[in-house]
């Protein structure tokens, strides 16, 4: 029972780093189920399936608040659905580790530029320019449906990476499409784990207090990610993004624990820094776009040109 009530617990603060972030719940759990001794298999079914009532909760309380595009959610959903079957079906024989540190390079390459992306504003106020193209959403989502399955994780690191990199959706847009698509995606994966695994070999027990703990904690993300401002949350998304995949890359090339913490400790140091210049640029472009009063003053004894 002990067991299960931290893993509910773990399931509250994953969901809560993923909805509003847009990434996290299934590296989070996973890791946890892993360490526990559980089957890679085994765990990312585990963490599918809790993922099904996790992410409908989120992707309601995100489209409630605002936060989605449904014509992404749309493009998306299906190859996430068909990479997700694939994958889980995958998993049940393939070592997924060995595509784990060359997935973790791209994604640490495009956090730096997610980070670089919105500090490099200054004071200025971010724009998103068009939307995605149906031929950029679905390798992205046929990729990183099989990433999730495979890795039991994976969905947001890459969909929201990718989208936040690509500067078409504001960071609130791109991680509430996200959420919402991860249903579907959930879906397929689970689908294909059950085939592959049978229902007797799933953790129904470990699945399901990951599921009451995420349902609890979607809510309060959406509302957290609807009020935050753009580059805050841009900031935020990319340092996760570099600290989840730093240490993955650590952990492949066999680095000690106390290398690893010790990398852990730079990159937060970093990202915190980073994170209190994203908070002043935002404070310095409200500043900005007040009028002020004496241009307001001028405005009005200003004398009309003849003619």
């Amino acid at each position: 029972m002990r067991q299960l009530i931290v893993l509910g617990l773990v399931g509250f603060l994953a969901q809560l780093i993923d909805g509003s972030l847009g990434m996290a719940y299934g590296v989070t759990s996973s890791t946890l189920l892993l360490a526990a001794g559980v089957a890679p298999a085994a765990a990312s079914a585990a963490v599918h399936f809790s993922e099904i009532g996790t992410s409908l909760v989120s992707g309601f309380s995100h489209h409630r608040l605002g936060n989605v595009d449904w014509r992404t959610v749309g493009i998306l959903a299906g190859p996430g659905f068909v990479g997700a079957f694939l994958g889980a079906t995958l998993l049940v024989n393939l070592d997924g580790e060995v595509a784990k540190p060359i997935v973790a390079c791209i994604l640490l390459a495009l956090g730096f530029y997610v980070v670089w992306r919105f500090l490099v504003l200054g004071g200025r106020r971010p724009t998103f320019k068009g939307r995605p193209s149906a031929g950029f959403l679905a390798p992205m989502g046929l990729f990183g449906g099989a990433l999730d399955s495979i890795g039991g994780g994976g969905w947001g690191p890459v969909g929201t990476t990718t989208l936040l990199s690509s500067g078409r959706l504001e960071p609130r847009k791109v991680i509430g499409s996200i959420d919402t698509s991860e249903f579907v995606v959930a879906v397929g994966g689970s689908l294909g784990f059950l085939a592959g695994l049978g229902a007797s070999n799933i953790e129904w027990g470990y699945a399901i207090a990951l599921l009451v703990g995420g349902v609890f904690a979607a809510p309060l993300a959406a509302m957290l990610v609807r009020h935050l401002p753009a580059r805050i949350l841009g900031v935020a998304a990319g340092g996760l993004i570099i600290s989840t995949n730093s240490r993955t890359l650590a952990l492949s090339f066999d680095a000690t624990s106390t290398t690893v913490w010790t990398l852990m400790a730079v990159v937060f140091v970093v990202w915190m820094t980073a994170l209190g210049v994203a908070i002043r640029n935002e404070r310095l472009s409200r500043r900005a776009a007040q009028p002020s009063t004496v241009g307001e003053l001028d405005d009005d004894v200003r004398v009309p040109a003849a003619g």
